[in-house]
């Protein structure tokens, strides 16, 4: 999730009453395409990868100018974003609406681009951003909307906000109860009014896991759809899952206030594989298929039947987002940092029923930057060095429960400096810890922890942060602490 995813027949809905209800036709799954990544893949490569996996909706965070001109004619629909941090430009200018609209969005649509909706902002109203937003998104919401109108695209590109489930809650475990959150009513009230008033569907992103990851007391087996829960009755309705609870509650909650036909997109839903003892592999793997299944013979939920769009979270993993949440954040991906599939995961949407890994993918020379054999663990620069190879490196895979967690001290070392080590492009600079590491050819990787090789940097963009960025800085930095 974001500061802070097929068998598939083709779902065909229509368009029954134009600007009261929101109705649209469902074709098959889509993904959150993130690109905090150090090193990412190149967009022709992400798009082939999408569509070699049959997914047709992608969502983006931004408006990529990359990503979007490797969409040109690929038949993906697209949402593109409109990020927090530009809500009060939007909101204070009809002038940056306007510009917004015609670079992000007519450009891309006159490119062949199927763009279908403008999320703005995303998650907006989570509690810990402390109402940072809540008097700059509604009138960012009513200047995009009208710069899409005066753009002629009123009618084929509808705007949304991405919201965290939290903007609602019931009042015991029963979803009957559910109404949006007491402190931000009136402002969700006025959202909902004007995204229903304009054919625009609420976006919500629900997330089993956070629940679990916060709440030790919270009931596993009700995070998965295998019906091996305690059942939740809520007023002679049976429910066995979370997430159908959670969705049946924003329906009571959009029924409640006057939006009973509001038409609703899960615009996030995952499981990440590590950074927590709760996030591997198997309950990614789990919950994951579990949810396709569950979805796909399209009967919906007890309160709202029907096919439920959706979009994976997440397509690929990002090394380089906020672990603030936690360090799973960087793990959301059903695929690899280099295209290659976790674990077995039937869309509904493959002659072969599993995950096509990305093609041509190419990577750095086989090597790595290890801890020397002959380095005492009481060598005073060891734990310096650590600190810094995690803090510009990536070492959200250390840690109980972890995919790593079974490493012993001197592994954990090298896993930190070869996680830094390959982030700078396997620059010899970057195994120089000083007097304590070395390369070698011999793969590290033992049980569940892979010892990465990097891809090669993408050079595609100029805004793109390339893996050695700041190398010669950071080193300096290091070689002062240590000395």
């Amino acid at each position: 999730m974001r500061n802070p995813t097929r068998v598939y027949e083709v779902y065909v809905m229509v368009m029954l009453i134009p600007f009261l209800c929101w109705i649209e036709s469902v074709n098959g799954i889509g993904a959150n395409w993130g690109t905090q990544s150090s090193h990412p893949l190149p967009p022709e490569t992400v798009v082939r990868m999408l569509l070699d996996n049959g997914i047709q909706k992608v969502k983006l965070f931004d408006a990529d100018y990359g990503a979007l001109r490797a969409l040109s004619k690929s038949g993906i629909e697209v949402m593109v974003g409109i990020p927090n941090d530009m809500l009060a430009i939007m909101a204070s200018s009809m002038k940056a609406a306007d510009k917004w609209v015609s670079k992000n969005v007519s450009t891309h649509l006159s490119n062949s681009v199927d763009i279908r909706y403008v999320a703005v902002g995303n998650e907006p109203f989570l509690a810990t951003y402390n109402g940072s937003f809540l008097r700059t998104l509604y009138p960012a919401l009513e200047n995009i909307q009208a710069a899409l109108v005066k753009a002629g695209l009123g009618g084929k590109v509808k705007v949304t906000v991405p919201q965290n489930a939290d903007v609602y809650s019931s009042l015991n475990a029963g979803p009957s109860s559910g109404d949006f959150r007491a402190d931000i009513h009136d402002y969700m009230y006025q959202i909902t009014k004007f995204l229903n008033d304009n054919g625009s569907p609420f976006t919500v992103n629900i997330y089993p896991f956070i629940s679990l990851y916060i709440d030790s007391n919270f009931p596993v087996e009700y995070a998965f759809f295998d019906g091996q829960a305690t059942p939740v009755n809520d007023g002679g309705t049976t429910y066995t899952n979370m997430f159908d609870a959670n969705y049946d509650t924003l329906v009571w909650a959009l029924q409640k206030n006057g939006f009973p036909n509001m038409g609703i997109i899960v615009g996030e839903i995952g499981w990440p594989s590590d950074g927590d003892r709760n996030a591997n592999n198997e309950y990614a793997q789990r919950f994951m298929q579990g949810f396709m299944t569950h979805i796909a013979g399209g009967k919906g939920t007890p309160m709202r039947q029907g096919p439920i769009e959706a979009y994976l979270f997440s397509l690929i993993d990002e090394d380089q987002k906020s672990i603030q949440p936690g360090n799973f954040e960087r793990h959301w991906g059903v695929f690899y940092f280099d295209g290659q599939p976790k674990y077995a995961l039937n869309l509904g949407t493959t002659t072969t029923g599993a995950l096509i890994p990305a093609r041509n993918v190419k990577y750095l020379q086989r090597k790595w930057c290890v801890l020397k054999d002959s380095v005492k663990l009481d060598d005073p620069s060891i734990a310096q060095s650590v600190s810094y190879a995690c803090a510009l490196g990536d070492c959200t895979s250390l840690g109980y429960g972890t995919s790593c967690g079974d490493l012993d001290a001197k592994m954990n070392v090298s896993y930190a400096f070869n996680s830094y080590y390959q982030i700078n492009n396997q620059l010899d600079e970057a195994c120089k810890f000083p007097n304590v590491s070395t390369i070698t050819k011999d793969d590290p990787t033992t049980g569940t922890c892979r010892f990465g090789i990097m891809i090669e940097p993408y050079y595609g963009g100029a805004d793109r942060r390339l893996g050695s960025g700041g190398f010669l800085a950071g080193l300096v930095l290091l070689l002062l602490a240590v000395l």
